[in-house]
């Protein structure tokens, strides 16, 4: 999985073996008790499977009302069709009639529950599907088209006084029938409701802090749909705000914070700004700002300016105050005067990410945060929204964190960091409930990979031999669990699509969820969004699985999928954290964070195997034989691993997986180096130290192999082509018996056409190169280097360009370690170029690593010209530059045989989204992420897909603003 930053940006790999989870548990409140309960309900009925004189069938039942007890459906057949044998209820049938009851163990229906019925039966002639479903008597409707909702008031970033009536307003609407009313959300809880249009309200009973407001509104079929978050803050009083709140100042120089009123005053407020503590080295100007009715929202803005005296650096305090009101400080620290542009720069990018108002996270109750993908959200590329975050993400919060550290010696934030991470995108033990009953001798059941969406769900196969996980017994030794400790490569930071923590419906957030599944085709905009954990809540009767797996049955189930690559980063920056704490001797202070780290790097060894185990080399079909120890280890950083199991933590199984392709854009060889050769990172288990020398080397011989007669890096290799084992191309060049794939894992849009996969993996192998100057990473970097400095430019006032698009001819030589080949067939050529910022920012860290340990000036001379062009695209909250996105004008795409542009979703499934969102041959994108419609952004996007231009947004994507931040410090720790 990983990113572009146009179609299809971020893609995971396909997982042909699905499997989901949820443990749930619910707390029944008090309901007084009612003379007659009222019954809404909704059905949806669907033949599963039909053949001469037979078929098969599936009954959802959706309870919109009151709670049923001793719950009866019924229906009528049009066509004389018999109920043969059915399941979960008691069926009966008389003449056309068909009822079924409650089974024995479950005769209640809760309100909002919902109940998942099958049977096979009998049809001659024809096979309509019945109109007449009614619970207890009572007439059900058909699939319900959810309402759609607005929260007008409050607005993003509002802040009031406790106290203060805050205003509610909304608008909504219902396509198939009326809105039955409007609840307004915070932190989940109701605080008002309104049932009549113009839907507003008013609440006063806020308490001091940060909230998080929505509206909720619910149809008269019960359909639900939350609107956008709209985050709030609640101060005791008026108050003063500053922005931003900590501020560095070179010695001899100036810098620059502003003030603004949180609320609006009844009349003229004068703020006086003076030092309440710390050096007199520092002072600020002017000292008095005066606030009207007016502007008092208007930023007005104070200079901080440092004696140009040589002395010892000094700290300051400044408060804006003003009487009966909450003041303000801020925390500013001068750095040398002789501190170069980039530490500066450095220290002003953090600031901006971490200002509140800037919105890059979003912060929990806890204290602890989590960064969204973009602080815009009408956002899709791989996230198909922006507040979405991915594992990704937190690898570059840590890398901020800690260099954050490198320069203040302060490494709270980087502790914080890693206990958000571990909290909110590692799975805990109640999330991944039943890896106890997984079996290393039989760790999942193969299911093929199909090249089109169409070829799906796909068909498990328990006859195809699959081998042994070698490592699961070790880990549990070493580490006292059956838990994996790794991170899921996606959640849903506000739970945008309702999913709810575990696919329990709730308003929990974050929420495990997943997009990707189905075959190298799917892009983003051909994806179906599920829940990690499937508990049947929503989809079809059968949750999601049945759009990706065919099976006898279906169980509730959780599943997981780690991206490498953001595992390995994190390893990666314990081991700069771990090198630049202990020479402040602080290390100490973050020995726990870096011995979780090796942990995680432990798990990481699930990347290096087989999907189902097989053994590495020549496995040309699905008959190849399985693994039986580390016979099925390619060593390499494959495209994911992935780990699931039933939420029935009775039931006796779960799963795991690696994956047979790699792409070089994947491979850590830093991080291999810090899992095998430094003390302080070194794995618990019995063998994972050696497994990680393996593949450090594995990872640079791969670089070698792949690397072209230009210099730049193909794409990868698999032991599984197409992903089911089939027969590559006669001639395909192998790595150690795996086949060469020019575009590992997806063709929609080419996985290595996209020049960020050779900045992000090059300033791996860079950073190895300069930390060890390892021989092999030279010799690959000698030649890649001068390849793309040749296709960048660099000039004045900002302009830069640097390689986007990349075309690949030809092929390597097949692989000999003793005698490697020249790859004289093998050619890249650059496209197009671009100014993407965050790949910009990667670059230039490949090209000052390289210069650091090489000597190399021109690499040292573009990558510093590439950070100072960066700093001329600044704004107030980071740097970024507009991007025009003409792949939006796939939202409304809808799939057919001739394109298969659009969401695939086979003939006769039918599902819901938790908004009411219907699932159903002939949606496009937005049909089933109706949300994006109420998004501000939206009417942009409107106007081009009605024939108006393409839209132009600025983005602030959280990992590339911590790139650009931490490539500024790398100078700093390279150049001084």
């Amino acid at each position: 999985m990983r990113y572009r930053t146009r179609a299809g940006r971020l893609r995971t790999g396909p997982l042909a073996l699905i499997a989901a989870a949820a443990t749930a548990a619910g707390v029944m409140p008090f309901v007084a008790p009612v003379a007659n309960a009222a019954v809404a309900c909704t059905v949806n009925y669907q033949v599963t499977n039909q053949w001469p004189g037979g078929f098969g069938a599936s009954v959802n039942i959706r309870n919109q009302g009151d709670a049923v007890n001793n719950w009866r459906l019924t229906w009528t057949f049009a066509n004389g069709q018999r109920v043969q044998q059915g399941w979960n209820g008691t069926f009966s049938q008389s003449g056309s009639v068909v009822t079924v009851t409650g089974p024995s163990w479950s005769p209640n229906l809760g309100a909002n529950a919902q109940v998942s019925l099958g049977f096979n039966g009998q049809w001659t002639g024809s096979n309509n599907a019945p109109t007449d479903f009614a619970i207890n008597g009572t007439r059900c409707t058909g699939p319900n088209t959810a309402p759609s909702v607005t929260l007008n008031s409050p607005t993003a970033g509002q802040t009031f006084q406790t106290g203060q009536a805050i205003p509610l307003a909304a608008t909504a609407s219902d396509s198939d029938g009326t809105v039955a009313k409007v609840d307004f959300l915070s932190d989940g809880v109701v605080v008002a409701t309104d049932t009549s249009s113009p839907y507003s309200a008013t609440w006063s009973g806020a308490s001091v802090g940060e909230h998080a407001i929505t509206a909720r509104a619910t149809d008269d079929k019960g359909g639900v749909t939350n609107s956008s978050i709209a985050g709030i803050r609640v101060l005791a009083g008026q108050a003063i705000q500053v922005n931003p709140p900590s501020l560095s100042v070179r010695q001899g120089s100036t810098a620059t914070f502003g003030v603004s009123l949180a609320t609006a005053p009844t009349s003229s407020v004068a703020v006086a700004v003076a030092r309440s503590g710390g050096s007199t080295d520092l002072t600020a100007s002017p000292t008095t700002l005066t606030f009207t009715t007016a502007n008092w929202a208007t930023k007005q803005n104070v200079t901080v300016t440092s004696a140009a005296n040589g002395g010892e650096l000094g700290t300051a305090t400044f408060t804006a105050s003003s009487t009966g009101i909450t003041p303000a400080t801020v925390e500013v620290k001068e750095i040398s005067g002789s501190a170069s542009n980039f530490e500066q720069a450095f220290l002003d990018q953090y600031a901006k990410i971490h200002d509140p108002a800037s919105g890059y996270f979003r912060t929990f109750s806890d204290g602890l945060k989590v960064p969204y993908h973009s602080i815009e959200t009408l956002m899709v590329e791989a996230p198909d929204h922006g507040h979405q975050t991915t594992s990704e993400a937190f690898s570059y919060y840590l890398w901020l964190e800690a260099s954050y550290a490198r320069i203040t010696e302060d490494w709270s934030s980087f502790k914080k960091s890693w206990a958000s991470m571990e909290k909110y995108i590692i799975p805990s033990t109640a999330d991944q409930p039943t890896n106890n009953r997984y079996d290393p001798s039989k760790p999942a059941t193969y299911a093929p990979e199909h090249p089109r969406m169409d070829q799906y769900p796909s068909q498990l196969d328990s006859n195809v031999p699959v081998g042994r996980d070698p490592i699961a017994a070790e880990l549990k030794s070493a580490y006292g669990s059956d838990d994996i400790y790794g991170m899921h490569w996606l959640i849903d930071v506000d739970n945008t699509y309702g999913f709810g923590r575990c696919g329990d419906e709730s308003d929990a957030a974050p929420a495990y969820i997943n997009t990707y599944q189905r075959g190298s085709s799917e892009s983003v905009w051909e994806t179906i969004p599920q829940p990690s954990c499937d508990t049947f809540a929503h989809g079809g009767p059968n949750g999601f699985l049945d759009l990706f797996t065919k099976d006898a049955q279906y169980a509730k189930q959780w599943k997981y999928t780690n991206a490498p690559d953001a595992d390995a980063r994190a390893v990666q920056v314990a081991l700069l954290a771990q090198e630049w704490a202990t020479e402040q001797g602080k290390g100490s202070e973050i020995a726990a964070e870096v011995g979780k780290a090796a942990k995680m790097g432990d798990y990481l060894r699930y990347a290096m195997f087989d999907k189902y185990f097989k053994k590495i080399g020549n496995c040309n079909s699905t008959s190849c034989p399985g693994g039986t120890g580390k016979d099925s280890a390619h060593y390499l950083m494959s495209w994911y691993y992935a780990w699931g199991g039933a939420t029935d933590t009775s039931a006796g199984w779960a799963w795991r997986i690696g994956d047979g392709a790699s792409h070089q854009g994947y491979q850590n060889p830093l991080a291999a180096y810090a899992l095998s050769q430094v003390p302080a990172l070194k794995p618990k288990s019995a063998t994972g130290q050696q497994d990680w020398a393996t593949s450090m080397t594995r990872q640079l011989e791969l670089l070698q192999w792949l690397q072209a007669a230009d210099g730049g890096i193909a794409g990868g290799v698999t032991n599984s082509w197409e992903g089911q084992y089939a027969a590559p191309p006669s001639g395909t060049p192998t790595f150690y018996g795996m086949y060469y794939d020019a575009h590992p894992v997806w063709r929609d849009p080419p996985s290595n056409r996209w020049f960020g996969f050779q900045a992000w993996q090059m300033e791996r192998t860079a950073a190895l190169y300069e930390m060890t100057g390892n021989a092999a990473a030279k010799k690959i970097l000698d030649k890649w280097v001068p390849w793309a400095i040749a296709n960048t430019t660099v000039g004045t006032n900002g302009t830069f360009q640097i390689p986007s698009d990349l075309e690949w001819t030809g092929a390597p030589d097949t692989w000999n370690a003793t005698n490697p080949g020249t790859n004289a067939n093998l050619r890249v050529r650059v496209l197009n170029h671009s100014q993407d910022v965050g790949i910009a920012a990667s670059y230039a860290k490949t090209l000052l690593n390289y210069a650091a340990e090489s000597g190399n000036a021109q690499a040292r001379t573009v990558g510093e010209g590439l950070l100072n062009a960066l700093l001329a695209h600044q704004d107030d909250k980071g740097i970024a530059v507009p991007e025009t996105r003409t792949d939006y004008n796939r939202f409304d795409d809808v799939y057919n045989t001739s394109n298969r542009e659009g969401p695939y979703v086979p003939s006769g499934w039918t599902g819901t989204m938790p908004n009411g969102d219907q699932i159903r041959q002939g949606v496009s994108f937005v049909d089933i992420r109706s949300m994006f419609k109420q998004d501000p952004d939206w009417p942009k996007v409107q106007a081009y897909l009605d024939g108006g231009p393409a839209p132009t947004f600025t983005y602030h994507r959280f990992w590339a603003q911590a790139e650009i931040a931490t490539a500024f410090q790398l100078h700093v720790e390279l150049f001084g």
